[in-house]
This record gives C-alpha cells, sequence and structure tokens, in this order.
C-alpha cells in the first residue's frame, strides 16, 4: 500500500492533489483507506469522495474507469464504437472536467463522444442514448451526496443503468489496466476536429421536452395553483422550470439562491430532497407567497421530494406516500378515460413500500417485485416491450425514485415534478390537497408507515464488518422479532426463502446480499449494504388499522432488530 502511495506521490500530478499527497505522508491510517482499493464499481457505477488516491475521485480514477467503458465498447465490434457514448454531467466539482477526460479516453478507441454543452439532468441522458440510438451513456455525479463527493454512472444501449453482466464486464477490463499512469489520452482539440467529440444541447433540449409534454394528461386542473420549485443549485433547473411553464403552470416560485448552479451546494450542506433541511429556503419562500405545493430535485434531477403545505407549515413526503399517490392519480386517472390496459403492470423493488401492492391490486394491475436499484426496473421494463407480457404504468422505489413514461430508462425527477404538481392541482379543484389523498388511501388500504436506517462503515475494517452483520443474520434466522414471528426468511444470496415450517421455496431474482424478513402481521424488515457508500441500511415497514398503532409498531421494529 505505501508503494503505491509513493508511486503517486512521484508521479506528475495535479498540483491541487500533489499538495494532498504532501499533507498525509505520515498519516498512515489515511493512507491506507486512500490506497487499500481502487474505487469500486457498484449498483450505480462507482461514488466516492473527491481527492487523491485509488480509493478517491479524481482524474486518473475517472480515467480508469473510462478506459474499462472504452474497452467494453469497443470489444462490441466497430458498429459500437460509431454509435458511441452520450455524456452528461451535474453541477459538481470537477464534473465537466471528468466528462472531458471521459471523452479522452475514448477517443483512443476511435468512439466517439456527445457531451452536453451544460449540466443536464441523469434522466435526460438516459433519453439522449436512446434518441441517438448510442451503444452506452455516462454521467458524471455523486447524485444526492454532500459536495466532497463525485462519480461515474453508466448506462447501456437501452438507456438503462447496466446490469450485473455489462458492469462485470467494465470491470474485468478496469481489473486489466496494468498501469493506470499509462493510458492514452487523446487532446480534446483533436478530436473534435475528427469528429469524435461532438457537443449536443438544444436540439437535444427541444426532444425531450417534447416528450415530457406527452405526460400530460389532465387539464381539469387549478393552473393557477402556487407552487416552489428548487433545483439545489443542480441539473434540474432548466428542464423543471420549462416543463412546468409549458405545462401551463403560471404561479411557480424558484429559490433564486438555489437556482445558481454551484458545486459548493453553497446554500445547503447535504443536497438532499429526502431530507427537510433541504427544504428550507423553500418552504420560506412558499411562505412569503403562499405556495401550496414544493418541490426539489437532487443535483442530477433523478430524485424528486415534495412538501404539501398543512396549516401553517409544510409536511415532506416520503418516497413511499408520493409513490403510492402517483401510482393511484395514474391508474385513476387512465380508468376514467377509459385507457387502463388489461395486462398493466407497475414495478417497485422489494424495499418499497406494500401500500402501492394493495392500490394496484385495487385496479387490477399486476405487481411486480424487483431488487433494489432502478436498472432492475428498466430491465423489467425492456423485457415487456419485448415480450407484450404486460404494460408498464408506473415505476418506484422508496428513495424518492420514479418512473411514468419509458422514454427515460431511469428515475426521472423531471418527468415526476411534472406530474405531482398536475396531481396536486387536480386535487386542488377537489378542495383536497395531497395529505387529504394520502390519508384517504390509508383509510382504504390501511396506515403504511416505512422507515430507514443507516449505518456508517468507513475504510477496509467497515467494509467487513458488513459482511459480517449480513453474515449473522444469514446464520442466526430469528423466529420472532418484537414478539412477532418470522414468517419468511428471503436470502437473496442463495435465492431462496425460508419458511415458518423451515422448508424453503426458490426466489426468482438476481443474487444479491440482501436478506428480508417477513412478519406474521404483514410487517417486514429488510437488511443490504449499500452498493455506492459505506452504510448498511436497515428497512422497515408495518399496516395498522392507524397512524399512531403504526407509528408504534415501527419503533418496535427497530427496536428489535437494531
Amino acid at each position: 500500500m505505501k508503494d503505491i502511495f509513493e508511486k503517486w506521490q512521484s508521479h506528475d500530478l495535479p498540483t491541487y492533489l500533489q499538495d494532498e499527497l504532501n499533507a498525509i505522508a505520515d498519516h498512515d491510517k489515511e493512507i491506507e483507506d486512500r490506497f487499500y482499493q481502487y474505487v469500486s464499481f457498484g449498483t450505480g457505477g462507482m461514488r466516492r469522495l473527491l481527492g487523491a488516491g485509488t480509493n478517491r475521485i479524481n482524474i486518473f480514477t475517472i480515467r480508469r474507469v473510462a478506459e474499462g467503458l472504452a474497452r467494453f465498447v469497443a470489444s462490441n465490434g466497430e458498429e459500437a464504437t460509431k454509435r458511441g457514448v452520450v455524456i452528461a454531467y451535474d453541477t459538481r466539482h470537477f464534473s465537466q472536467e471528468f466528462a472531458v477526460e471521459t471523452a479522452r479516453i475514448l477517443g483512443a478507441y476511435n468512439i466517439t463522444s456527445y457531451i452536453y454543452k451544460e449540466p443536464r439532468p441523469t434522466p435526460q441522458l438516459s433519453f439522449t442514448v436512446r434518441e441517438l440510438n448510442a451503444f452506452a451513456g455516462v454521467v458524471i455525479t455523486a447524485s444526492h451526496n454532500p459536495k466532497q463527493y463525485n462519480g461515474f454512472k453508466v448506462y447501456g444501449e437501452d438507456g438503462a443503468q447496466l446490469v450485473p453482466a455489462g458492469a462485470n464486464a467494465i470491470v474485468e477490463h478496469m481489473n486489466a489496466i496494468e498501469d493506470i499512469f499509462d493510458l492514452t489520452v487523446r487532446d480534446p482539440q483533436e478530436l473534435e476536429n475528427e469528429g469524435l467529440l461532438k457537443w449536443i444541447l438544444e436540439d437535444l433540449d427541444a426532444k425531450f421536452m417534447q416528450n415530457l409534454l406527452t405526460l400530460k394528461e389532465n387539464d381539469a386542473i387549478d393552473y393557477n395553483m402556487k407552487m416552489v420549485y428548487t433545483p439545489l443549485h443542480g441539473a434540474g433547473l432548466v428542464p423543471v422550470i420549462e416543463g412546468l411553464k409549458q405545462f401551463g403552470f403560471e404561479q411557480v416560485h424558484v429559490v433564486k439562491e438555489q437556482a445558481v448552479q454551484d458545486g459548493a451546494f453553497t446554500t445547503v450542506s447535504y443536497p438532499n430532497p429526502e431530507e427537510a433541511a433541504a427544504f428550507e429556503l423553500a418552504m420560506k419562500l412558499g411562505d412569503e407567497v403562499g405556495a401550496d405545493l414544493l418541490l426539489a430535485t437532487d443535483p442530477d434531477a433523478d430524485r424528486l421530494g415534495v412538501a404539501v403545505r398543512k396549516d401553517d407549515q409544510y409536511e415532506l413526503l416520503t418516497g413511499n406516500q408520493l409513490g403510492s399517490l402517483l401510482l393511484h392519480y395514474i391508474l385513476q386517472t387512465k380508468q376514467n378515460e377509459g385507457t387502463l390496459p388489461t395486462n398493466g403492470a407497475m414495478i417497485k423493488t422489494i424495499v418499497t413500500a406494500e401500500l402501492g401492492t394493495k392500490v394496484a391490486d385495487h385496479f387490477g394491475v399486476k405487481t411486480i417485485n424487483t431488487l433494489t436499484g432502478f436498472k432492475y426496473i428498466a430491465e423489467k421494463i425492456e423485457e415487456y416491450e419485448q415480450s407484450n407480457k404486460y404494460t408498464f404504468l408506473f415505476g418506484y422505489e422508496e428513495s424518492y425514485g420514479y418512473l411514468i413514461k419509458t422514454f427515460a430508462r431511469d428515475k426521472d425527477a423531471v418527468q415526476v415534478a411534472l406530474k405531482v404538481a398536475e396531481m396536486a392541482a387536480f386535487y386542488a379543484t377537489k378542495g383536497k390537497t395531497l395529505l387529504d389523498a394520502l390519508n384517504d388511501l390509508y383509510k382504504q388500504f390501511g396506515y403504511h408507515r416505512e422507515a430507514l436506517v443507516s449505518q456508517v462503515f468507513e475504510g477496509k475494517d467497515g467494509q467487513e464488518k458488513m459482511k459480517q452483520i449480513l453474515e449473522d443474520f444469514r446464520g442466526n434466522i430469528p423466529n420472532e422479532v418484537a414478539g412477532i414471528q418470522v414468517v419468511r426468511a428471503e436470502d437473496y444470496l442463495t435465492s431462496l426463502a425460508t419458511l415458518s415450517d423451515d422448508t424453503t421455496v426458490p426466489i426468482f431474482l438476481p443474487k444479491e446480499n440482501v436478506i428480508k424478513f417477513v412478519l406474521a402481521d404483514d410487517s417486514w424488515i429488510t437488511i443490504r449494504p449499500s452498493g455506492t457508500e459505506p452504510k448498511c441500511k436497515y428497512y422497515f415497514g408495518v399496516v395498522a388499522d392507524s397512524n399512531e398503532e403504526a407509528m408504534e409498531r415501527l419503533e418496535q421494529l427497530k427496536a428489535g432488530i437494531l
């Protein structure tokens, strides 16, 4: 490990990276953390702290993953290299620079790169891969992580994040690289001159907007409803504002301080629309203008957070709550219009609430469960388009990711911002808020409540501790949790579910290090290590006859497993 550090230290590095290494030369623990591995390529590509070292995001680790992608594309033949790779990026530090570095590596293999001139959302990248018939796509982003992070997400020709087979192929190519400092990088101007680097923007913006406008399905809404939108300094700024305008909404107020595309995220420490703190300025503006609805997108605009006015304050909706509301609204609208297909399906992940399942059942719509990660939802969409077995109607996961129309194949906060505005404006004509509509669902289907607890395990030791946690649960399946019998224990690594009588049944999903316990009262617990962050995640779900009972049961479950 020390020898790798010394090799980096002796290399001709950019000054800011050289200074970092010089500063830690006498700190063995810091050296170990930065050099004990290369940044892992997981469920969402790779994401890590910016900085010097093999376990950090910098121009050299970006070149390494870009080299793996280049070799993967080239291995698929001349047609693949000609179709090229689309590259988008968010507003984070170094994002545009990393996008160009990726093109410089791809160009060495005569692979054409199409790079957005300005920051654009992840879902727009997904759309553009499909629109240009590219072989792959890349987004430089760390999603909703703090300013110290950046990352690299890879998309296949269907516009979806790569499933394990494709991701593993890239990892194999990355592992075959002998010297990270000996990769061929082309001059950007030479690539432009040769037509191997092409800048894109206006035409694709217009085409993306055309598709967004197909989401408008209900004119019986209050177009004067007041709302506030914040892009949290990110890439959602242009398409969300323009989309709301073209939908016809006339009272959209933008948080000006957060409309500045700023990788330092100067007005918020954590640009995550799942967190109430991210809405602080939006709530302040909402009070000033009398807004009923607040919308927030994360830096790459694939996640949407929503807050609704309740008396003199705002209440945030969880990802599960918003997903269930959207599903019900979409299905009810289609049923009213007579366009609800007989083979309709909604797709969700195994850690997403069961309220959506009950809503789908009510409308005669099939529920399909997938592993965590929107790529698995996209994989099912592609499968059903090919087989015509089901008609996709909606897909979502509890972590604030949703997809309505399939012109994009990843979670799409731009689509959903427009649809949520339409939905809220529809209920406004009925004298209801989204909170009222949610309460109606609870009364009809039961009070479903969920929670997520994340335990952080940094560094090499942390990885081992997470691994041990899963192994301990795997080897010691509890008979009960918080006094309620475990009736089904699902181990997605072995693809087997153990029932209360100790018999087993197969699980027909890809293998992954995840364990789920289903209890006799329909509550459930899922445990999984994050694929992009050093966290072990515990998901809890309950259903009860009242909100108070549900919240009490939720606390009992957490106490029983943590």
